[in-house]
């Protein structure tokens, strides 16, 4: 027998990896961090000895869920400006609140009670996209959580930087104090095409070659966006960001609520991958992500929550239900079947319906438009990790991954019965029935407990970080709830 340290099994196994496999009464085997099997309960018993057995027996065990596109230290600003479309909720509200906020240590308790909310719901892994990058980072390494750090770029000054120089300078320098950490990935993070000149994204574009690091940047959000691009460049932003050399394998582009069919086949031709957050789009009317069409075309597509601030919440299972049920009712939009305006580009308007959706887009009872709920498992799984570089390290549980892994609890009145045990994680589970978390072989959650972070001193200070919040935002007529 061979000596290993845990030994996990469960009365579920849903692995990703191989596609549409669900072990049932089944193990995985954890030594120094990874993954040395997977196989049926006794088969392991007699393979492996441990020093540690954990035994779910009610449970769905899966892979680390990732989020791939957030913004964690907004998460002080949950609630703020609620009801508002997006243009006007962050220049009414957010931009506001963060020159009067901004800090390091606003940064670092935000990131905490995000990453502390994240690991709550099953995620082990998040792509994040703020200031003081630094920061974010050794709240992320203190709590074990994996995290992509995206190097934040804008034109106009913060406090956490004066100019786009700076911004680079200062992200480059995070990237080399951290580039040999095996938890710590790096993107660029130019804020979006409205935010950022062609000469700096251009600088991004040659470091990102030079350094091999992707880039991560908001992207055709809202229809407003597109016909302001018309104006001042004469062109959609992806088409001026094709003209600076940015649609290729790099880009991670967020949100794509505006798409036309030769947009979507320039994405999936490039190569280019996609960061959908259907919740937070749908919360500030900014339309709706073609995704069926974008999986046909064979592009990636990833899930994230974006900032709790635009969804109100970081919870990924939840997410991917609400992926999985607006990619059946909206399957068509994106992909020329009664759409119309998508991506059109020729309203100016910041809601849902100056994208193709509403009624009238489809058959609902058209079967090619059911969305398969392994493929929203995906988008939570192996697609983030694919997004994120570390397709090969997490996404999956497979022998020489990392252990990254949730366990979904599904023997409550609200679980049973199961039938389907990828269906449950889909359109059933709750992120409070999350009871374990691991990363990297470590348990991060134990029974709904945090391990590797205080919970109560975590509470007490979100609680000073309230009343600060609430007095300014009241001055922005959109109290915090």
């Amino acid at each position: 027998m061979r000596n290993i340290e845990t030994l996990i099994s469960a009365l579920h196994i849903v692995p990703v990896r191989p596609r549409g496999e669900v072990l049932h009464d089944g193990a995985v085997a954890v030594d120094k961090g990874h993954i040395v099997g997977v196989m049926p309960r006794l088969q392991a018993l007699e393979k492996f000895r441990a020093e540690e057995q954990v035994h779910l027996a009610h449970h769905i065990l899966l892979p680390g869920l990732i989020n791939a596109h957030t913004h964690s230290p907004m998460s002080l600003f949950k609630g703020v400006g609620g009801g508002l479309p997006m243009q006007r909720w962050l220049h009414e509200c957010i931009f506001p609140l963060e020159r009067d906020f901004l800090t390091p240590q606003f940064v670092r308790d935000g990131a905490e009670l995000a990453i502390a909310e994240m690991i709550r719901g099953g995620a082990t892994c998040f792509n994040d996209m703020y200031y003081f990058p630094e920061d974010i980072i050794d709240v992320a390494c203190h709590a074990r959580i994996r995290i992509c750090c995206g190097l934040t770029v804008l034109e106009f000054a913060t406090a956490y930087a004066a100019d786009a120089d700076e911004y680079i300078g200062k992200g480059l320098e995070v990237r080399d104090q951290y580039k040999d950490d095996g938890r710590v990935h790096f993107m660029f993070a130019p804020h979006a095409p409205y935010t950022v000149s062609d000469k700096t994204l251009m600088r991004i574009r040659t470091y990102s070659d030079e350094l091999n690091l992707p880039v991560h940047i908001h992207l055709h959000e809202t229809a407003g966006e597109i016909a302001d691009s018309i104006a001042e460049f004469g062109v959609r932003p992806m088409a001026r960001l094709d003209q600076l050399g940015l649609v290729t394998p790099a880009l991670r582009a967020v949100h794509l609520t505006q798409l036309t069919e030769e947009e979507i086949a320039l994405l999936a031709e490039r190569n280019a991958q996609v960061l959908h957050c259907p919740e937070s789009n749908m919360k500030l009317a900014s339309g709706v992500c073609p995704v069926q069409a974008l999986l046909k075309h064979g592009v990636n597509v990833a899930l994230g929550t974006d900032g709790a601030a635009s969804n109100d919440d970081l919870d990924i299972l939840g997410e991917m239900r609400t992926a999985a049920l607006l990619a059946g009712v909206a399957g068509g939009i994106g992909g020329g079947v009664g759409n119309g305006v998508v991506g059109s580009g020729k309203s100016a308007g910041n809601n849902a319906n100056n994208n193709g959706g509403g009624s009238g887009n489809s058959d609902t009872g058209d079967s090619d438009n059911i969305f398969n709920p392994f493929t929203a498992l995906e988008m939570a799984t192996i697609n983030g990790a694919t997004a994120l570089g570390l397709g090969e390290v997490v996404g999956s549980i497979e022998k020489g991954k990392a252990a990254d892994f949730a366990a979904v609890r599904c023997d409550g009145i609200e679980a049973v019965p199961v039938y389907d045990a990828v269906g449950h994680l889909v359109y059933s589970a709750s992120r409070s029935e999350v009871s374990d978390v691991w990363i990297a072989g470590q348990r991060v959650l134990r029974d709904r407990v945090l391990t590797t972070i205080d919970e109560q001193a975590l509470l007490k200070k979100s609680a000073v970080w309230r009343r600060k919040i609430a007095v300014a935002a009241a001055r922005t007529r959109q109290p915090a709830q």
